[in-house]
């Protein structure tokens, strides 16, 4: 059974597993590039109270407050999810509120989608407590050639806007979610 999680530098083994997974790749969600070390246990610990304190954060050179979600299973991480406050023009060209990524070794199990429907599930609830605090939908970006993380938006009734060329020269796509309407299963 996944579980969302805040960050916890108990996870410390189990991230460094998923990071070797990794393999340089850039890991969604994860915020890795906030991170000195992530191999030490005080590296560790350290990258794992800049993602607490992300979450209430001043925006400050395009980054803006962001709240952490790690996906568990029993003491195994699996993946991160990641929610963006709110967009600088950057983050609503090519960013989004929302970014995820899962460990390559548990791809193609449903922690993707589950975490997604569980943030939105969450965010719609606690927009409902804070009334008009966050925004009425989220955005959220992939790359046009990444059938997984389509099938993962879509199913949580991501609606496509567009397609854009990024700086790269890459295609990638960008949904709305809306969050008070609760994702079809």
């Amino acid at each position: 059974m996944f579980e969302l999680v805040p960050p916890n530098a108990a996870f410390h083994r189990s991230f460094l597993e998923s990071h070797r997974e990794w393999a340089g790749v850039h890991q969604d969600g994860a915020a890795v590039f906030m991170a000195e070390d992530v191999t030490s246990p005080q590296g560790f610990a350290d990258w794992v109270g800049k993602l607490l304190d992300a979450e209430s954060a001043t925006e400050k050179d395009g980054i803006v407050p962001c709240t952490y979600l790690w996906i568990t299973e029993g003491p195994r991480y699996v993946g991160a999810i990641a929610f963006r406050h709110h967009l600088t023009q950057a983050l609503l060209n090519s960013g989004g509120h929302i970014g995820y990524g899962i460990r390559p070794s548990d791809r193609r199990r449903g922690a993707a989608t589950w975490a997604l429907r569980e943030l939105l599930a969450r965010l719609a609830a606690a927009q409902g407590e804070l009334g008009g605090v966050l925004p009425d939908r989220v955005l959220l970006t992939c790359d046009d050639d990444n059938s997984a993380s389509i099938r993962t938006i879509e199913r949580c009734d991501g609606r496509l806007e567009d397609v854009r060329t990024g700086e790269d020269g890459r295609l990638f796509r960008r949904y709305w979610i809306d969050l008070g309407k609760p994702a079809a299963d």
